[in-house]
C-alpha cells in the first residue's frame, strides 16, 4: 500500500462529502441553537468635538 493509493483518495473523498453534507444539514436546520437577535446592530461612536 503506497502513500497515494486509490483507497486513500476514495476515503478522503467520502469523508469530504459526508462532512459537507453534515455541515449543510446543521446549517440548514431552523433551530440550530443560534438566535438571530442575539447580537445587536453595530452603532458608530459619536464624533468627538474639538
Amino acid at each position: 500500500m503506497g502513500l497515494f493509493s486509490t483507497d486513500m483518495f476514495r476515503s478522503l473523498a467520502a469523508g469530504f462529502v459526508l462532512g459537507l453534507g453534515a455541515l449543510f444539514i446543521a446549517l440548514g436546520t431552523e433551530d440550530n441553537g443560534m438566535a438571530p437577535d442575539m447580537v445587536g446592530h453595530a452603532v458608530a461612536a459619536p464624533a468627538a468635538a474639538r
